[in-house]
């Protein structure tokens, strides 16, 4: 990997990043030495003698950031703006609008506002199209312009926005917003609790505690887990998350590194809230980091039935490591492994194809749980009891990314009315009307088969096989389309539960799709069947 890295021009960057952190690698010091000199003449060289002004600033960055892509998706630079956003990520705690929001090229998309916050009162709502903020066009705007959004406590800014082709104008007073981890928790049913845990940030412990306490006070005396959709956040929090239910003193992570003083076993230090209470944890592909620390130590200590659909696998750790002028590197510094001994990371970034996309694990290795039940490493954490419609696959994902879901969900909105979550049902009619909307629009998703044909078509051998071969091929591809929107009916299951979560928050918000889950989510009904059986729960663990 090393030589693979010292060809770009970029790597003295690294370099000289890893010696500021007091990185040792004493048998590479000349050739990190020699780097650097080169990188620092050939810079000085270029912004000095090229024919027009440069940006060093703007150079250097993309150096970096080329350099670590390379890398793995989560070793980042982080200039000072980053640094400060990290900070709030973590805490929970920030100034803004109170709204998720998506950067395009010429507009920013509220995808989520927070009930009660800023953008909600000011009337702002998901699939708004910002394109100025202050006086400012969000076009004409070469940085972040979700930047514009942010400012100081009951400071005012005016958002122009397109709704349904209408331009209109708001003005949204910033203020205070606070994440919680917890959002949501309730009785499920008459004995068991539920509780949604969206991420591990500063306050993910605590306010799970709390929620689970408030639970056993209202006479819960089992549980249900949420961690479907959280990206994860500090191991920290992780632990003392898995804490509440296991003994003091357990192994719940250890971690291995080329460097030394990041070798750690994570064990639990707190007396735990409750360590008999029957318990399920769902999970899904968005379940990640933090999440599969929590359900796969869980599993392996056979303390949890696991419910859901496949984590996403990443069993990599990350540490911001402080650099100059308020900057910093997040960088992998170990991967995981959980109490079995399995580590989770699904993606080798260390191996690639010819496009450079990292290579999925194929091979998992066995290990066993406490009780000597049989679990996989190399692909994220593998559920107990599997729920199909929250598998991922490649059709849904392709449709939730080029927005047909979201903006599907946005039209509905504006055209039906619905009362209460009980009364929301998405029809056959509905589901019709989806997949005319696909049919319709311009849906960018190439299967691997269309790829491999489209090359074989454009390849210069082509030539050789004719133009009726070449028709041939051209016929084949417009048939693999229209197998596509047929692939529709048969993800079925899967997509109409992406649309219905999607339509749900638009009328109720997330409070409102939680409790509409408590009554007709399926991994929902399944974790309460599974734990009214106390017979069942039990021998799934033993």
């Amino acid at each position: 990997m090393r030589v693979k890295i010292s060809r770009r021009i970029a790597v003295p960057v690294l370099a000289i990043m890893l010696v500021v952190v007091g990185s040792s690698f004493k048998s590479d010091y000349f050739e990190i030495a020699k780097q650097i000199e080169i990188f620092t003449t050939l810079f000085k060289e270029l912004n000095m003698n090229y024919v027009d002004d440069t940006n060093p600033g703007a150079l250097m960055d993309t150096a970096i950031k080329n350099m670590l892509d390379d890398l793995d998706p989560y070793t980042r630079f982080l200039n000072e703006q980053d640094v400060e956003a990290y900070k709030i990520n973590n805490s929970g705690e920030y100034s803004g609008i109170g709204a998720m929001v998506r950067s395009y090229e010429n507009k920013l998309l509220i995808i989520e506002p927070y009930e009660g916050y800023a953008a909600d009162k000011a009337g702002l709502k998901a699939g708004d199209e910002i394109t100025n903020i202050g006086g400012i066009a969000v076009s004409d705007f070469k940085d972040d312009a979700t930047e514009l959004l942010k400012g100081a406590n009951n400071t005012t800014v005016e958002v122009t926005f397109k709704r349904q082709g209408k331009t209109q104008q708001t003005t949204v007073t910033r203020e205070a917003i606070e994440i919680d981890a917890v959002p949501f928790y309730r009785m499920a049913s008459d004995k068991t609790g539920y509780i949604v845990l969206s991420r591990f940030n500063a306050k993910a412990s605590e306010q799970t505690k709390s929620a689970l306490l408030e639970l056993k006070n209202q006479g819960m005396e089992r549980l249900i887990l949420d961690l479907r959709g959280n990206p994860g956040g500090l191991l920290s929090e992780a632990i003392k998350v898995t804490n509440l239910f296991v003994p003091k003193g357990e192994l719940i992570v250890t971690t291995k590194s080329k460097v030394k003083k990041f070798n750690r076993e994570y064990r639990t230090k707190n007396k735990p809230v409750d360590t008999e209470i029957p318990l399920v944890v769902l999970v899904d592909g968005g379940s990640a980091s933090a999440s599969e620390i929590v359900s796969g130590g869980l599993q392996d200590l056979d303390r949890a039935v696991i419910i859901g659909a496949r984590s996403f696998g990443k069993g990599l750790v990350q540490r911001p490591l402080k650099l100059t002028y308020g900057t910093q590197l997040k960088v992998t510094i170990s991967r995981y492994y959980t109490p079995s001994g399995r580590c989770i990371q699904s993606l080798d970034y260390w191996n690639r194809d010819e496009q450079g996309k990292a290579s999925r694990n194929t091979e998992f290795r066995d290990f066993a749980t406490r009780n000597g039940r049989k679990v996989q490493d190399g692909g994220g954490v593998m559920p107990d009891i599997e729920i199909p419609e929250l598998k991922s696959n490649v059709l849904t994902k392709a449709l939730l990314n080029n927005n047909l879901v979201f903006d599907y969900a946005t039209a509905f909105y504006y055209q039906n009315s619905v009362d209460t979550p009980d009364s929301f049902s998405f029809s056959s009619a509905d589901f019709e009307a989806f997949k005319k909307h696909v049919e319709e629009s311009d849906f960018n998703f190439e299967t691997k088969t269309e790829k491999a044909l489209r090359e074989a078509i454009e390849d210069e051998d082509a030539a050789l096989l004719g133009d009726e071969m070449a028709n041939r091929y051209q016929e084949l591809i417009q048939q693999i389309k229209l197998e596509k929107i047929r692939a529709i009916d048969r993800y079925q299951k899967e997509i109409r539960k992406s649309l219905e979560d999607e339509i749900i928050k638009r009328y109720f918000y997330r409070d409102g799709l939680y409790e509409y889950y408590l009554k007709h989510d399926v991994a929902i009904t399944e974790a309460i069947t599974v734990l009214k059986d106390a017979q069942a729960y039990a021998s799934i663990l033993k």
